[in-house]
């Protein structure tokens, strides 16, 4: 995009409907927008169905060039934004077989997904995916819980459940799992053994001030190397000062540029897909949390885009 603009270039309020106005096909795609709008797994608010299509409407405001990894994060992938997976809004297991089925279909085609969701339980679904592609997969979760509590009024299935069912299905390798940022009040001691047990390296909010994120860094380098692994962001990591629009709101979190720093960070893993769920539109008038989503958004691409540049 030049200054001064011609004429056929829309404003940022007039939009195809898609993530900064990609197109839904194109040859040699690497990288696709997936909207998820399943949240009926919320154990609280609802309302992150209209997250997708928020998130969207945010991203008309990005430009196309990332400064820090120095890319064109959508031109160099030949991104494209595939629309919403037509969930069943009653039924969260034909829900994760419709969400499941198009992550595989892109994975298959060696085009990296990432999800617009939607609540925390259709990752569940994406790690269906990624599996039946690669065989159990490594694991980065941004999260403030850990979302491996079993059941929630003897439902196994729910949006805090995700990572115990992934566990109990073999699609995580658990000690090549890493949950990020997790903090705030428990039900008791054992909501954070949980995780523990299943082998997962948990590190809360205090843990990374104590060692720094540059350390944890190091680590997750060391131990997840060159394995295939998925990324999944839920907003709650962020401070509720930051992003409001969410549902299990916890203080005491990250700000939106400590929050960029650590993802900007994540160079040289082997991504395969990615997500980031939990947005609450109707809880954030101002859309600043759909801003935040969108540029996180931006960001996974611009991870993507500089595998490619360096030829990976």
């Amino acid at each position: 995009m030049k200054y001064p603009l011609s004429d056929d270039v829309k404003p940022e309020f007039c939009t195809t409907g898609t993530f900064m106005r990609l197109p839904s096909s194109r040859e040699n795609a690497k990288l696709a927008i997936v909207g998820m709008p399943f949240d009926t797994a919320a154990s609280f608010r609802v309302g992150a169905r209209f997250a997708p299509q928020a998130i969207r409407q945010a991203s008309m405001t990005l430009f196309p060039y990332h400064p820090i990894h120095k890319v064109y994060p959508l031109e160099d992938t030949s991104a494209i934004d595939i629309g919403d997976v037509s969930i069943i809004p009653h039924n969260i297991h034909r829900s994760y077989k419709l969400i499941e089925d198009a992550m595989f279909e892109l994975m298959n085609q060696n085009i990296i997904p990432i999800g617009l969701g939607g609540d925390h339980s259709v990752t569940l679904a994406n790690l269906r995916a990624a599996a039946k592609k690669y065989g159990p997969v490594a694991m980065i979760h941004f999260d403030s819980h850990t979302d491996t509590w079993d059941t929630y009024y003897e439902e196994k299935y729910w949006h805090g459940s995700p990572f115990i069912r992934a566990y109990e299905e073999g699609l995580l390798i658990p000690n090549k799992v890493f949950q990020i940022g997790i903090r705030g009040t428990l039900n008791h001691p054992g909501d954070l053994e949980a995780s523990y047990e299943l082998g997962y390296h948990v590190i809360t909010t205090p843990e990374i001030h104590e060692r720094g994120f540059a350390d944890i860094l190091r680590e997750m380098k060391e131990v997840i190397a060159d394995t295939p692994c998925f990324l999944t962001f839920d907003i709650d990591f962020v401070d509720p000062s930051c992003a409001p629009g969410t549902g299990t709101l916890e203080v005491g979190g990250y700000n939106s540029l400590e929050t960029l720093k650590m993802v900007r960070s994540l160079t040289d893993f082997n991504f395969i897909g990615f997500d980031l769920v939990e947005v609450l539109p109707s809880y954030d008038p101002a859309q600043i949390t759909s801003l935040l989503a969108a540029t996180l958004v931006h960001d996974f691409a611009s991870l993507v885009a500089l595998k490619i540049k360096k030829g990976n």
